[in-house]
């Protein structure tokens, strides 16, 4: 069991006991019908307003569930004038219709949609673990939370007997961690019962960063402790912090194969039980996800010049086999199911056992470290030239604990290396850390410092939009070469893949709604590596179609690894096999079979489609959503400094002559760069441009009136939004 800092268990249970009921709400549980409640819970902190708000068709056939129904409440909660910070801010979270179905796997997905303190504007993240099934199960589809407690509270849903509670617990611990094990000590009655209970929390990193995560938790039977899932994106744990709340926590026991009911029980029974068999016969021949997970793709990343190193410089190093998924094959407990929901056959989450903590408050402690997944390998290990994988496991740890995001931990870091390499910090700025790459105990201290609020670690908080322009007000940076090794986009960290060589990827990260992360669309290998999609408008096509296909994903709460990281032994001689055609057409009778609403592959899409045009308005609402901010750092695009280009030169070389007409003989590196620069800038205009004309957007990337009056999405308010912004 993972314990409290300065505390043993009488300890902490005595201070869980001391805790005062601020509202309480009784209700009597909902049926579930065809995958939905019928109800989501709105709790405002400010005032302890507990009440019911009913889901209505119009909400079912639009917005469909998960980031939908976030979405939704989230416009009708807040205006335009509205900050992160702001009381009437929201935090929704919302699993979906057919979230919660346990003979399907993968359908353990939550969605957690507010305003981010990163970009300004909405942001949705999408997280593993038991608390969005077992809330719809206690009788909600989605949980609206507004308004800022006085003192910090805990939040209880107890579907077993109909009862919510705001509570003060003075005391309470705030890291996720003990925070999870306190919620077990307060409501598990038995020790069957943990396995009924779920908790959502952030940490003491959250309260000092604007890149906090929120840790949803399950209980993990075989080990006899929690274990954590992220909605890592955004900065939303931060949001959670600034609310007063130390923790969500949603007890339902009971739940069960039928839990759903489902319209035609036989049919999500025939296509999941498919589903559950190729997971289990064919993962050992393709990713390995049931044995190492997403660590996989170290090798593979490294091996295609793919893996970020110190801070996207370079795609490869010497020294990243010490990161491969060979070595955790060995570390990761193969001996407990991994599965963060009921019955899935993937269980890719993993986790080390017994790992010593080195450093930090919990220093000496043996914890089991969730992870790490390959976006923390990338992020905390490569890309700042740290090559020890204990030191990877304690930096996972931490920000799991903390309630930090890893990959803006990380990619945070990296560009404050590279800052410190070029002379722009100095350790007098620093407070005496080093910040070099491969200085792993330096990175630690940071961190530390980040989650106590001290020192250099408060302005590191703030993620890299803001660290730019203090580094070139305070001390001197040069703006333009800050904003092309800021890899940030919409004020959001880019997730950890190097996308110099694939024009289709650099869309991928730049044309998002929320910034450069990994969810919508991950084009690399169709583009670069197989060339399947080599004009302008194949680039388009596909930046519109897996941005549509992995949007439906977050509002059904299912996860894609399911969908392609597994896929038919005869996939590669199907017509489309990077779009995994038997899967979809699965996906539809999976649909189809729960909610009981006929639907066809283009069904799905459109489904998407509303939503994600929905979205784009709301972020013009919020002052964001044009083509300004679209823009993506350099470093994503090319080689910004000279040893980044001389390290690649024969390719770079090459693509002058055959792409630019330009020939690079007799001339300085300075001269290659700006010509290869004007080449590819203006490349990912001309992409922009098929892209916004494929999603139906102006030139200046605002859904048109009739693309809104297409999607049955032109709302009044939303068209008064758009309007002013119409050619």
């Amino acid at each position: 069991m993972v314990a409290d800092v300065g505390r043993n268990s009488q300890d902490l249970e005595n201070t869980m006991k001391n805790r005062t009921v601020l509202a309480e709400y009784n209700y009597e549980r909902a049926e579930i019908v065809k995958g939905y409640s019928g109800q989501t819970l709105y709790i405002n902190l400010t005032d302890n307003t507990i009440e019911a708000r009913p889901v209505t068709e119009q909400m079912k056939e639009i917005f469909i569930g998960g980031r939908g129904f976030g979405l939704w409440r989230l416009w009708n909660g807040i205006t335009a004038d509205t900050k992160w910070d702001s009381p009437e801010n929201e935090i929704v979270i919302s699993s979906g219709p057919l979230g919660g179905t346990m003979t399907f796997p993968g359908s353990g997905k939550s969605l957690c949609v507010s305003i981010s303190p990163l970009t300004g504007s909405v942001v949705d993240s999408n997280v593993g673990g038991y608390f969005g099934p077992l809330l719809k199960f206690a009788g909600w589809d989605a949980i609206e939370i507004q308004g800022k407690a006085a003192s910090d509270v805990i939040v209880l849903i107890d579907g077993n007997k109909g009862r919510i509670t705001i509570e003060e617990a003075p005391g309470a611990p705030t890291d996720s961690y003990p925070v999870g094990e306190a919620a077990l000590t307060m409501f598990a009655d038995t020790e069957k019962e943990k396995r009924d209970i779920s908790s959502v929390s952030a940490g003491t990193g959250a309260d000092h960063s604007l890149f906090g995560c929120l840790n949803f938790s399950w209980y993990d039977v075989g080990r006899g402790k929690i274990r954590l899932k992220q909605a890592g994106r955004g900065g939303i744990g931060t949001v959670f912090r600034d609310k007063g709340i130390k923790a969500l926590v949603v007890k339902q026991s009971g739940v069960n194969s039928d839990s759903n009911q489902p319209a035609d029980r036989k049919r999500v029974n025939r296509v999941g039980l498919k589903m559950h068999r190729e997971m289990h016969d064919f993962d050992h021949l393709q990713c390995h996800m049931r044995t190492v997970g997403t660590a996989h793709l170290v090798e593979i990343m490294d091996d295609y010049d793919l893996l970020p190193t110190h801070n996207f410089r370079y795609g490869a190093h010497e020294d990243a086999h010490r990161l491969y998924s060979n070595h955790y094959l060995k570390e990761f407990n193969q001996t407990t199911v991994d599965g963060c929901w009921y019955g899935c056959t993937m269980a890719c989450s993993k986790g080390i056992d017994d790992f010593e903590l080195q450093t930090g408050p919990y220093q000496g402690q043996v914890v089991t470290v969730d992870g790490p997944e390959y976006e923390t390998l990338a992020g905390c290990g490569s890309n700042l030239g740290i090559f020890d994988r204990a030191w990877v496991g304690e930096y996972n740890y931490y920000c799991d604990t903390y309630g930090v995001d890893t990959i803006s931990f990380g990619t945070g870091l990296a560009f404050v290396i590279e800052c410190y390499e070029a002379g722009i910090l100095n350790q007098e700025i620093t407070g005496g850390l080093e910040l070099m790459p491969g200085n792993a105990e330096a990175a630690a201290e940071l961190l530390h410092q980040m989650a106590r609020g001290e020192g250099f670690g408060c302005i590191f908080g703030l993620g890299i939009r803001r660290m730019k322009e203090v580094f070139a007000k305070e001390y001197g940076g040069d703006p333009g070469f800050l904003q092309d090794i800021g890899m940030e986009a919409k004020g959001l960290e880019y997730s950890e893949y190097v996308t110099k060589e694939s024009l289709a990827m650099q869309g991928g990260y730049g044309l998002t709604l929320k910034g450069p992360q990994h969810d919508e669309a991950w084009l690399i290998f169709m583009d670069m590596v197989n060339n399947q999609i080599p004009t302008f408008a194949d680039k388009a096509e596909a930046l519109h179609y897996f941005p549509m296909w992995r949007t439906w994903f977050g509002l059904n709460g299912l996860c894609k690894v399911i969908w392609n990281d597994v896929e038919p032994e005869d996939n590669a001689l199907s017509p489309e096999p990077a779009k995994v055609p038997e899967h979809v057409e699965f996906y539809t009778h999976f649909f189809s079979g729960v909610t009981g609403r006929e639907v066809t592959k283009q069904d799905l899409l459109d489904m998407s489609e509303k939503v994600y045009n929905f979205q784009r308005v709301f972020n013009l609402r919020m002052g964001f959503g044009r083509r300004e901010h679209d823009s993506i750092p350099y470093r994503s695009v090319g080689p910004v400094t000279a040893p980044e280009y001389e390290s690649r030169s024969e390719r770079y070389d090459e693509q002058l002559r055959e792409k630019v007409g330009y020939d690079p003989e007799g001339k300085t590196t300075a001269e290659k760069m700006a010509a290869l620069r004007e080449f590819r800038e203006g490349e990912y205009q001309k992409l922009t441009d098929a892209v916004y004309h494929r999603r139906g957007w102006t030139q200046d990337g605002v859904p048109t009136l009739a693309k809104l009056r297409e999607l049955g999405i032109d709302f009044p308010d939303v068209v008064e939004v758009v309007r002013p912004y119409q050619e």
